[in-house]
């Protein structure tokens, strides 16, 4: 770990606290988080350090079994994601589980920067959550 990137983990991380975020884990030796503020819509999100870049990852779901109903919803995400802000919606490789997914420049970051970021995910989830427990239920 450079030192550098060791200043960054630790500024980041008073970010995080300033933002009254709760840090559930740390893993200083990753450069890793994992923060909540349920209140937010903000569930085990994983802030990872991983130069040069800040990668912003939750897990919203468990995508359908049903062929057409994931299809379905793939559509439902792209119409989704033109209107967030910052990040987007995102599937794994194996189209088992929908993230929210942002990942910033760690070289200028700032904390309004991340504070957009992790709003924009409070915000979708605000905006969206009910619909997308609809699809998680089928």
């Amino acid at each position: 770990m450079t030192e550098t990137t060791s200043d960054k983990f630790v500024q980041i991380k008073d970010i995080l606290l300033e933002m009254d975020l709760k840090i559930v884990k740390e893993d200083e030796r990753n450069e890793a988080f994992v923060v909540e503020n349920e209140e937010d819509g903000i569930k085990n999100l994983v802030i990872d350090c991983a130069p040069p870049l800040l990668i912003l990852e939750q897990l919203i779901m468990r995508l359908p079994s049903d062929k057409e109903k994931r299809n379905e919803l793939y559509k439902r995400l792209l119409q989704m994601n033109q209107t967030l802000v910052h990040g987007a919606f995102a599937i794994d490789d194996e189209e088992k589980h929908l993230f929210f997914r942002d990942t910033l420049q760690i070289e200028n970051l700032d904390a309004n920067e991340l504070q957009a970021s992790i709003n924009a995910l409070s915000l979708a989830m605000a905006e969206h959550s009910a619909e997308l427990l609809k699809y998680a239920k089928q």
